[in-house]
């Protein structure tokens, strides 16, 4: 009797982000992508979350490779973080690697990954795992499902997909090797759930290329096109549309003007020799001859186009007669930033052009009817649905039963070990460590959940700072007390507040014993207990305290 297969999600079961899983079987473990998660309201000065891999340090001699299936950073983010920790060969597809080399080359770590490129039908083996990758749709070029093939059966993982019938560079997604995997028999399909919310088929990516066309027709003044710098089709229909109205383009944002060497460099990018145009030549270029193609479409703070928005942009000023087009989805989370953005550009006197009053974007994951058909096409005995929040997941689930049964569909969670053994059957077989670890500046998991709650305390209810000065022997008030507020209430406005609050510190202190005032820690404690008391009586608020006493 064999060994079992185990598989362990560390992300992406039960988030948008983080994805990242485990297949173990015996000594040896590859992991599926390597993902991260851009922080939520709440996590106050995060810059990044990436997944928590304590079961993998754990189990670091075990780990063969990082097999990732595209380059979007919710699938490859988090490896600067992780490789230096566990190290492990990293195998993907030209852009994939190219798009990873790039980052890892900013944190000095491309040197001493080993990268192995691989092509769509290509094969490799790892240990006991036989790997192959098979082309799929998606909203960046050279994404791959996959073929694992173990001893206990073959696991088909679908990576981000939709099926676009019409793709803007030709190469139809591989239905032949998924139909072909599914009559030889597949344990277990492990399929995206984004879009299981949404009925009928995705749109093709070629319908933004018909529309682009006609927007670029009617506009007389500049275009700003701002869009996902990963997503090499998009860039390459806006590039399309460029040469055929005589324009130029100019890149503007640094991941736009890398991802789209890489991609030109690498032949996934293709364009006629001196359409590109370099940004500082942008005001000698009459207006009816630009595209500028930007980052920024999030409304992130400092992005390009929000400078621009802002007017606090070096090279581009927003003028009246401009077309500025958001290709791109509005991300959950976003949308307040994304309509501040808007508003400051119209108060430039540009047009703005997004998916809610025009067809300018088309989302990249397969929608209700074609998660239908990959279920048809592999047949899986098990399934799981995975990448996505909880309740995709269980739709997704429900999709699936109504063609397999029932007991057959897993839901499983981040950390939850699922194992399938040689003899058939699955079983729940506990859960590792798992969750989310809180990238802040250079400081990788030094903020927890309890410096959260402190971040959200301090910006809901402020800060009150009390020094007083205490003589050492006698414990008799030397200085102070000195009250200084942050985020509670403007002094100057309400100096009697202040004022009061002094007072209350000295009735505190003055109520205390002469032993306990020979105690620091006593008096900083009384004195807290005074003020949170004061402030809440009057204010109805709870500032976090902090007292300072010197001892003199």
């Amino acid at each position: 009797m064999g060994e079992p297969l185990r598989i362990i999600p560390l992300g992406g079961l039960g988030e948008i982000g983080l994805n990242m899983t485990a297949f173990e079987y015996g000594d040896s473990i590859i992991v599926v992508d390597c993902g991260l998660m851009f922080p939520e309201d709440y996590m106050l000065g995060i810059d990044i979350v990436i997944p928590d891999v304590s079961y993998l340090k754990r189990n670091a001699e075990k780990v063969k490779a990082y097999i990732i299936t595209h380059g979007h950073e919710d699938h490859t983010g988090a490896l600067p973080f992780v490789l230096p920790q566990v190290d492990a060969p990293v195998y993907g597809t030209a852009l994939t690697i190219g798009l990873i080399e790039e980052k890892l080359e900013e944190f000095g770590l491309a040197k001493s990954t080993l990268f192995e490129t691989v092509r769509p039908r290509d094969r490799v083996s790892i240990g006991p795992f036989d790997i192959e990758f098979i082309r799929v749709s998606h909203s960046i070029v050279d994404g791959c499902g996959l073929a694992i093939r173990t001893p206990v059966g073959t696991v088909i993982h679908t990576g981000d997909f939709k099926m676009d019938q019409t793709p803007v560079d030709g190469e139809v997604m591989d239905y032949a090797r998924f139909s072909e995997y599914g009559e030889a028999g597949v344990l277990l399909l492990m399929s995206d759930s984004t879009n299981v919310e949404k009925e009928g088929y995705s749109l093709s990516e070629r319908e933004i290329g018909r529309n682009l066309e006609e927007i670029f027709r009617r506009c007389d003044g500049r275009i700003i096109v701002a869009a996902f710098s990963s997503n090499i089709h998009r860039i390459q229909q806006v590039i399309d549309a460029a040469a055929r109205h005589k324009r130029r383009v100019v890149l503007n944002g640094k991941s736009m003007v890398a991802n789209s060497r890489i991609a030109h460099a690498l032949g996934y990018l293709k364009y006629p020799e001196g359409l590109m145009a370099d940004l500082r030549d942008i005001d000698s270029i009459p207006h009816n001859e630009v595209v500028l193609l930007t980052t920024g479409s999030q409304g992130e703070p400092m992005s390009a186009l929000t400078r621009m928005a802002m007017d606090n942009h070096k090279q581009i000023k927003v003028r009246k007669g401009d077309t500025v087009i958001l290709s791109s989805k509005f991300i959950p989370g976003h949308e307040k930033a994304i309509s501040t953005m808007m508003n400051h550009l119209y108060r430039r006197g540009a047009d703005v052009i997004y998916e809610k009053v025009s067809e300018v974007h088309v989302s990249g994951h397969a929608s209700q009817e074609e998660l239908k058909i990959m279920l048809n096409m592999v047949r899986p005995k098990y399934f799981i649905p995975v990448h996505g929040e909880y309740r995709h997941l269980v739709l997704h689930a429900r999709l699936a039963s109504r063609l397999i049964p029932q007991e057959n569909v897993i839901i499983a969670e981040d950390g939850d070990v699922v194992e399938f053994a040689p003899e058939g059957g699955f079983v729940r077989a506990g859960r590792v460590e798992s969750g989310r670890v809180f990238v802040d500046g250079k400081g990788v998991g030094d903020v927890g959940e309890m410096v959260l709650k402190d971040r959200n305390h301090l910006a809901q209810d402020g800060m009150v700072l009390a020094l007083v000065a205490i003589n050492a022997t006698t414990g008799g008030m030397v200085y102070g007390p000195e009250i200084v507020t942050r985020g509670v209430v403007f002094e100057e406005g309400r100096p009697g507040l202040i004022e009061e609050a002094r007072k209350v510190v000295i009735e505190a202190l003055n109520a205390l014993n002469a032993e306990v005032k020979t105690e620091q820690l006593e008096i900083k404690e009384e004195v807290r207990r005074a003020l949170r008391r004061y402030f809440n009586r009057t204010l109805e608020r709870k500032p976090v305290i902090l007292p300072m006493i010197i001892e003199i």
